[in-house]
């Protein structure tokens, strides 16, 4: 059995799903693995550090798309690419069902079997294969050395001969994985720092990590059955605004992570919420690629407001595409051994399976 991968498009993508390191775990599993030509050039990586981990490389995409048993990506493929598949190819990748229907549907015409691996249950099984977390670990910790950067303020509070510099104030709002690194990473950087979510839960992980937890008050369960946030009534948004109109005016950068899985991002921050904070500040929307969660927020633009640098952040992790190929290519080795049998040699579609039944993306 063969897995192969090819080049995504590095004007949107530079992560790579498989690695010299993750090939060799592969390679051990007693399958082959091949790469097109240049695979990793963009971060580093040379043919040659695949050839040596007994990687086969291949001169094009569609040599690798013709010859493999299942394919590994970072991004849906184009149309092109899933023309050239072979039919009963196995497709793995945050493939991002919701947004890439049309595409999707043409796997079904060549019986294609896709996982998303955003689709994968919060068990403790999957752990190990949760692409959502090891990537927003990483765009929580890359949030808050962007707005350092741009703020133009020292950030911990000093204390010189010419006076006292006080520590900025940071706010985070959503505290699912993204936002407990951007709090754990300002917090480490001197800022004092406080965070809200509509999951009563997360409190306790806030205070852990020393920041202060706003909270809004409130009678509903915010949290679905998989530990995700989800959609808030027109009362406790009434509430959360009046909450936001005081901490606005209070802290120096906001940083915006909250997403409900599978909808677009809520929209917490009004134009007039967005006008109560100062000249200078700073407000870092996460969430901008999914419609945002400020006003004025777009997709891989800075906007002036008043003083207010408003950044719509889009391809964060081609910031860090090294360290994050790394942890998605690890997420993927965990996969892929949970879905190949030894024993038969194959990979087995397991319904009964939980990871594979929730991943696999279905006709209907």
């Amino acid at each position: 059995m063969i897995i192969g991968s090819i080049k995504e498009n590095t004007t949107i993508e530079k992560r790579v799903s498989i690695t010299p390191e993750s090939a060799r775990n592969i390679i051990g599993l007693g399958l082959k693995v091949c790469v097109e030509k240049g695979y990793a050039l963009h971060l580093g990586i040379s043919d040659s550090e695949y050839k040596d981990t007994g990687v086969d490389i291949k001169a094009s995409s569609k040599e690798v798309l013709n010859s493999c048993d299942l394919i590994t990506k970072v991004n849906c493929p184009t149309e092109e690419e899933i023309q050239i598949l072979r039919d009963n190819t196995i497709l793995i990748g945050m493939l991002n069902p919701s947004k890439n229907k049309n595409l999707i549907n043409k796997f079904f015409d060549k019986k294609i079997k896709s996982f998303s691996l955003e689709l994968l249950p919060r068990i403790t099984r999957a752990q190990s294969m949760d692409v959502l977390s090891s990537q927003s670990n990483l765009a929580g910790y890359r949030a808050v050395v962007d707005c350092v950067a741009e703020f133009e303020k020292a950030v911990p509070m000093m204390m010189t001969a010419a006076g006292t510099v006080p520590a900025a104030k940071v706010l985070v709002i959503g505290a699912g994985v993204a936002g407990l690194q951007a709090i754990a990473t300002a917090k480490r950087l001197g800022a004092i720092v406080s965070a809200t979510d509509v999951r009563a839960a997360s409190k306790e992980q806030v205070e852990s990590l020393g920041g202060k937890f706003l909270t809004v008050e409130q009678n509903e369960d915010m949290e679905t059955a998989g530990g995700y946030a989800k959609e808030a009534s027109d009362e406790y948004k009434n509430k959360q605004a009046e909450m936001m109109k005081e901490a606005l005016k209070k802290n120096d950068i906001v940083i915006c992570t909250a997403l409900i899985p599978g909808k677009p991002a809520p929209r917490i921050l009004t134009e007039d919420l967005v006008k109560l904070m100062k000249p200078g500040s700073i407000v870092y929307d996460l969430a901008a690629e999914q419609g945002g969660n400020s006003a004025f927020s777009e997709a891989g633009k800075v906007n002036l407001v008043n003083g207010i640098k408003i950044i719509g952040v889009k391809s964060l992790m081609n910031s860090l595409p090294l360290t994050a190929s790394s942890l998605y290519a690890k997420n993927l080795f965990s996969f892929i051994r949970n879905l190949y049998s030894k024993e038969k040699k194959d990979f087995n579609i397991n319904l009964e399976d939980e990871i594979i039944e929730k991943s696999l993306i279905k006709k209907d």
